[in-house]
């Protein structure tokens, strides 16, 4: 049986005023920590495969019911669970349990401490390069934490409980750990701490997660310095409570769109907010560098350059940057380098190598390392037949570079 792949043909990028949608790194922490409350209200919502995937594993896990009105999600308890947010923890239901994370990483690091605080068995499932992807900074934590951890290319297993504890991780995986356990360790009994360990990556990913985990009405502690690395600490015994959060817009997609605009795109993004507490707005910080004017204006920002010089863009706390931000180093004067970019290896596609084949089809001049590109800047490309590598990101750097 044969499938045929879709094509589409980009002559000339739009015009106009675009608003992207909701921050998906937001809208997952926001799902969890209101699913964990029992109730709440999420505002700006809207769904996606991946933000799905987590509203569903939630709505299994903490025995919720959920409601879409509009772009706003409602939480409530379920008509007969026990304790909103802690219903099958404790071995209260024994039933394993399976959920399907599809191709979603934050979804499947994210919940699986989450379920790991339970007694009863988890089975994690996903699609494509999910189960492929890096888990192992858990199995030391679960194994020090009492819970059985399994693991193989089809599927994931945790049974608990995780108990509270002094965890250590190394600060060079990635940030979806160390959020995973901080969602689930104020569940438990006791207090506990999570050391990670410098360098740091991706540190902003954390703030924002905590942020919302405030916003629910749960207390982290951080201590330490980036030098020596950072402790978290937790308070056991917590509760999440309802609230309602607004989901911002999101800076990772924009910033396609504000490239687009730096290079010659006649594109202005509304929605954005120069306070936002979102890591991936460094993406205005690389255009600046680049040369480029960003002008905030009536709720929303534009950006133009007449001419535009080599950058060194560091991906290590901004890695889902690097596509965009290897379509801008097209174009600036001289030579451009992205390090630090190691895990985009281990992304939905193999990133740095996808990038560097695709861009090559187009006519830029790119060269790769184990964790760094450097790019050669021109005055334009040309046109060509590129392969998205199944990756929604490189997709959408293509689009662009058309």
């Amino acid at each position: 049986m044969s499938c045929e792949i879709p094509e589409k043909i980009i002559s000339r990028f739009p015009e106009g005023t675009i608003t992207p949608p909701p921050s998906k790194s937001l809208s997952h922490r926001a799902v969890i920590c209101a699913a964990l409350a029992g109730g709440g209200r999420v505002e700006n919502f809207a769904g996606s495969d991946d933000v799905d995937a987590t509203l569903a594993g939630m709505n299994a896990l903490a025995e919720i019911e959920t409601r879409v009105d509009g772009d706003a999600l409602t939480v409530s308890k379920r008509v007969g669970a026990a304790v909103p947010g802690r219903p099958r923890f404790n071995g209260m239901n024994p039933d394993r349990l399976t959920i399907d994370c599809g191709e979603s990483g934050s979804t499947l690091r994210f919940l699986l401490p989450i379920a790991a605080v339970g007694g009863s068995d988890t089975v994690f499932t996903g699609r494509g390069r999910l189960l492929h992807r890096p888990l192992d900074a858990y199995v030391k934590v679960f194994a020090k934490g009492g819970a059985i951890f399994e693991r193989d290319s089809e599927r994931a297993v945790v049974k608990g409980p995780l108990k509270s504890g002094s965890y250590s991780l190394s600060g060079n995986v990635s940030s979806q750990f160390v959020s995973g356990l901080l969602f689930a360790l104020p569940l438990t009994d006791g207090d506990s701490e999570i050391r990670v360990s410098a360098p740091i990556e991706s540190k902003q990913y954390v703030d924002m997660t905590t942020g919302v985990m405030a916003a629910f009405g749960v207390r982290t502690d951080t201590g330490g310095d980036t030098e020596a690395g950072l402790i978290y600490r937790v308070p056991g015994g917590q509760r999440y409570r309802p609230a309602r959060f607004r989901v911002e817009a999101d800076f990772s997609q924009a910033a396609f769109f504000l490239v687009a605009a730096a290079i010659g795109a006649d594109v202005r993004v509304a929605g954005l907010s120069p306070d936002s507490v979102q890591g991936d707005k460094v993406i205005l910080d690389a255009l600046r560098a680049a040369g480029a004017a960003v002008n905030w204006s009536g709720g929303g920002v534009s950006v133009s350059a007449r001419r535009l010089s080599a950058i060194t863009f560091d991906a290590r706390n901004a890695p889902d940057l690097v596509p965009p931000a290897a379509v801008l180093c097209c174009f600036c004067d001289g030579v451009s380098r992205i390090v630090n970019a190691g895990r985009l290896r281990l992304k939905e596609s193999d990133r740095l190598s996808a990038l560097t084949s695709e861009l090559k089809k187009l006519g830029a001049e790119v060269e790769e390392t184990d964790d760094s590109l450097s790019i050669t800047g021109a005055e334009r490309l040309k046109g060509g037949s590129v392969d998205a590598w199944a990756d929604h990101r490189i997709a959408m750097a293509m689009a662009v570079a058309a």
